[in-house]
């Protein structure tokens, strides 16, 4: 017999996909786990139990979440759902109204900040702009160009055949225009046109070669003319796909119809898109062209203008930028999933985004090495849990990304460039995730569940999902305001304490004993599983040979309960030898320390874990690292 001891002193590979089970010579092996399940996993190489989710308000349908953040102070979460706009300051309702994108739209809005204006656009919608006054003051437009009586200088685009030539009936005020081919819609009613480089408005649709218009300044004669644009955002074409600012300028990447466009305002004049004579401070209008279509998916302003499109990435510089020296080079082939949008996150000095496949998150970053972009796979280890993502968002202040994937999970990654750590861990819930924003801190996440869509937030002193806490000064039983978890079973934690399950009746419950602080919600299972052991005896280990566990060793922090499953099912362990104590009625005393666990038994599946950590109870529990003291046959 061959008795070996081994230590895994971090978690700082994560959950590795089962593809890995055989490569124990990577590095990531010995820093990785089986099974991560609802755990956060700290920078520093340790997991905790994750913060529980806090109900925060019932939805009237699925959602989108976006993060407005006003200054340092003021912090705003936008709730879009069908046909309404919500408004919550430190997680407590402000403001609604009205809003113009249904339920549909959703997945597609893509959105850009500056100052107290948010601006949102969608490939079939009019592009909006979201003003801040007051918390209790915001208002929904549409966006507007500055205009010199009846000249818009917005983005104009031609859209027919250059060999199709427009006819107007006269050379100034009401006309008729005649195409050489089928061009316009009934959509064209209100649209605007520029034909020889004067304003002309469509106010009639009589058919597709034929329109009734007004010109409004005299153009040269009547004569045929291919001198003729449209507006590039309109009913007939559709609009903007994706929207940032860059160099004080705004920047509309693609629109429904003309996917692979960019303009770019003037400078310093946001919604001026007048080109002019190409001065540096003009508007800047142009096509990515390749061998291949280039739908552009977002536009993101890093120290460069970064462009995602389905099948490239791009970046558009020019020192300064302008007419003359914009210049557009494509860095790399991986992709960006569409159609719905799934935003871009600047995380130290790189911009995440999720590949083409659905099945990767890439990291654009240049390089001194190659003096150009690359775009790795920070997904490559933990391919199972990445599966079309749908939303995502970074938590600076514990170094995590969520991405909400489409089955409802959220896998979140710790991510630490300068100490090469990249780890996944999944979270799930009693529901479906669906959008997630980080605001101020604050982690929110649209959830729906059975009782329907409810706005939660991770929290600490939550520690069950779907929860609200209570309190008061005289001890009571019976505890209301849960509504949206009528007809369901949840545990409840009583002053800090597991006080087990009840049933929610018409918004409420009724404990065993009376209570002053309580914190009712649903419960979750967190679990933690090491690799399968990669130790080799003296006929060399793998399939055959017997292992057994004799001895494991958790260093802890903080933890009031840990139930682990050496083989024989999970059980809660006594923290007497680390000071710990119990005490009838009184919650936990959280500990920290080396807990030692025996075990018994040979283990013939080489592909088992050697112990297991599974655990419903609404306590902390973090594992900073395990050592492992085992028996393998020679």
């Amino acid at each position: 017999m061959t008795r070996v001891n081994t230590t895994q002193t971090n978690f700082t590979a994560g959950e590795l996909s089962p593809d890995l089970y055989g490569r124990s010579d990577l590095r990531a092996y010995v820093n990785g786990a089986a099974t991560l399940r609802n755990v956060f996993l700290r920078p520093t190489g340790g997991v905790s139990r994750r913060d529980g989710l806090r109900h925060i308000a019932s939805l009237p349908g699925r959602a989108r979440l976006i993060a407005f953040e006003f200054n340092t102070e003021q912090s705003y979460l936008l709730v879009f759902t069908d046909q309404r706009m919500d408004v919550y300051l430190d997680g407590a309702y402000a403001f609604h109204c009205v809003a113009p994108w249904e339920e549909w739209h959703l997945p597609q809005l893509s959105w850009a900040q500056m100052a107290d204006t948010l601006l949102v656009v969608h490939p079939e919608t009019a592009p909006r702009r979201i003003t801040r006054a007051s918390h209790t003051s915001w208002t929904i437009s549409v966006w507007d160009y500055p205009n010199d009586g009846h000249r818009y200088y917005e983005p104009y685009y031609r859209f027919a055949h250059p060999l199709i030539s427009l006819t107007p009936s006269d050379v100034v005020g009401s006309v008729t225009l005649t195409a050489s081919s089928a061009v316009f819609s009934a959509n064209h009613v209100g649209t605007r046109l520029l034909v020889r480089g004067k304003p002309v408005s469509i106010s009639g649709y009589t058919s597709g070669t034929q329109v009734s218009a007004t010109i409004h300044e005299e153009i040269e004669n009547a004569y045929a003319t291919r001198d003729w644009v449209e507006q590039a955002l309109s009913p007939a074409h559709g609009y903007a796909r994706s929207v940032t600012f860059h160099k004080n300028r705004l920047v509309i990447g693609g629109s429904r119809d003309v996917p692979h466009h960019i303009w770019m305002s003037q400078v310093g004049d946001l919604f001026n898109f007048d080109t002019g004579e190409g001065l540096d401070d003009e508007a800047i209008s142009f096509d990515l062209l390749s061998d291949q279509l280039n739908a552009i998916r977002a536009v993101f302003s890093a120290s460069e203008l970064q462009v995602f499109t389905s099948g490239a990435e791009w970046v558009v510089s020019g020192d300064p930028l302008t007419p003359a020296t914009v210049a557009a080079i494509r860095q790399t082939r991986i992709g960006t999933l569409g159609p719905h949008c799934v935003p871009p996150r600047r995380v130290d000095g790189a911009t995440l985004f999720v590949g083409a496949t659905g099945r990767d998150l890439r990291e654009y970053l240049f390089t001194d090495m190659e003096q150009a972009y690359q775009a790795a796979d920070l997904a490559l280890l933990a391919r199972h849990l990445i599966q079309d993502p749908v939303d995502m968002d970074y938590d600076p202040v514990r170094r995590l990304l969520h991405v909400v994937m489409a089955d409802g999970t959220l896998a979140t990654m710790t991510n630490y460039r300068a100490e090469r750590i990249t780890a996944w861990t999944l979270h799930e819930t009693d529901g479906e995730i669906h959008a997630v924003a980080e605001v101020g801190g604050d982690v929110f996440v649209a959830v729906e569940r059975q009782n329907g869509v409810g706005l939660e937030k991770f929290d600490a002193d939550t520690p069950l999902d779907a929860a609200l806490p209570g309190s008061d000064t005289t001890p009571r039983q019976t505890w209301s305001g849960l509504s949206h978890l009528n007809g369901r079973t949840v545990r409840v934690l009583a002053d800090g304490a597991d006080a087990g399950t009840a049933v929610v009746a018409s918004g409420s419950v009724t404990l065993d004993a009376p209570a002053s602080a309580v914190v009712i919600g649903l419960p979750f299972t967190h679990e933690i599983a090491p690799l399968p052991p990669a130790i080799s005896g003296g006929r060399g280990g793998g399939p055959g040979t017997l292992i057994r566990l004799i001895r494991a060793t958790f260093r802890l922090r903080d933890t009031a309960a840990l139930w682990l499953d050496t083989g024989d099912g999970a059980r809660a362990q006594s923290f007497q030898s680390l000071g710990g104590h119990a005490v009838f009625d009184q919650p936990p005393t959280p500990v920290s320390g080396d807990l030692s666990i025996r075990a018994l038994g040979w283990q013939r599946d080489p592909m088992a874990p050697l112990w297991r950590v599974v655990q419903d109870a609404p306590l902390p529990c973090t594992i900073l690292s395990v050592t492992t003291e085992v028996k393998v046959t020679d």
